[in-house]
């Protein structure tokens, strides 16, 4: 199994136009063989700050996800939109879902 984390603050001006960009991302990239979860999060005290939760099979699969159409999609609809880079930060799960690490 392998977990992406996403934090990112966008322009106020533009959150509308991130939420439609990131929901047809997530909801196609939920399509993915590979795919095992991907969850939008908004911040409570700060609704400019977004943070992307995502879980593959493995990092094979989150390679692929980064040459589909609807990620590539993404990232170029939302480059203007974000006030900072973006920080993603892979990881490999210790304890996760049922305890049972792969």
């Amino acid at each position: 199994m392998y977990v992406v984390c996403v934090s990112i603050l966008v322009t106020p001006e533009s959150v509308e136009g991130f939420l439609a960009h990131t929901l047809d991302n997530a909801r196609n990239t939920r399509k993915e063989p590979g795919n095992l979860r991907f969850d939008v999060l908004r911040r409570e005290d700060d609704p400019n700050r977004f943070f992307l939760y995502e879980v593959y099979r493995d990092k094979d699969g989150f390679a692929r996800h980064q040459e589909t159409p609807h990620y590539l999609r993404w990232r170029e609809g939302v480059k203007a939109m974000m006030a900072e880079p973006r920080v993603g930060l892979r990881h490999t799960p210790v304890f996760f879902g049922d305890g049972a690490a792969d």
